[in-house]
């Protein structure tokens, strides 16, 4: 079982970094593990920090923090082929400033920080993977940021359909509102309007 869920993590590397060879593949493998999460649970929490980057390969979890009024705010939601990380806290081991928690059972592939390191130092082939993940979360984490600045709700909400539909009918109406910064009867009113058009 944990070989076929390593190998769903292996493609999407070797579809990333086609040039790496089997050897360092298999120096690679070695230093992953695989963490089985029941809903509910969390992967990372606020004010501690991220011992280890997760691969999803089955399951959905969300990002939040909780706010100066004790609500918790999405951030953002992840489900299959993505990496569950606060990824600037994890390449300096500070403390994150977000939790992250199983929306439904989630099984990850992990890779600890030292073993990340050891990587980089002896493989050089996956240096080029690094990049290409840490670019990949910074398109993500400014693509929400100018969403705020640049979109309406409604706008916000379509693009949420347009590029999450496989996750889109897995979260509830509520984590949905507290993504999209806006109230319940805001996305009732959006909903309604589209419906119209």
């Amino acid at each position: 079982m944990q070989t076929d869920i390593k190998d769903t993590y292996l493609k999407s590397v070797k579809t990333l970094c086609p040039n790496v060879t089997e050897n360092e593949l298999s120096q690679f493998v070695s230093k992953l593990t695989v963490k089985e999460l029941k809903k509910k649970d969390l992967f990372l929490h606020s004010g501690k920090i991220q011992k280890e980057i997760g691969f999803i390969t089955t399951g959905l979890v969300r990002s939040f923090f909780v706010n100066q009024n004790g609500d918790e705010i999405n951030v953002g939601f992840y489900a299959e082929g993505d990496y569950v990380t606060h990824y600037p806290a994890f390449i300096t081991q500070k403390p994150v400033r977000y939790s992250i928690q199983c929306l439904e059972p989630t099984t990850l592939v992990c890779l600890s920080y030292e073993n990340m390191q050891w990587i980089y130092e002896n493989l050089p082939g996956f240096e080029r993977y690094g990049r290409l993940i840490a670019e990949e979360i910074l398109k993500r984490q400014q693509a929400r940021i100018e969403s705020f600045i640049f979109e309406t709700a409604e706008e916000r909400y379509l693009d949420f359909i347009k590029y999450h539909p496989t996750i889109f009918n897995r979260i509830s109406l509520s984590n949905l509102c507290s993504f999209l910064g806006i109230e319940r009867q805001t996305l009732t009113r959006i909903r309604q309007r589209l419906t119209h058009k």
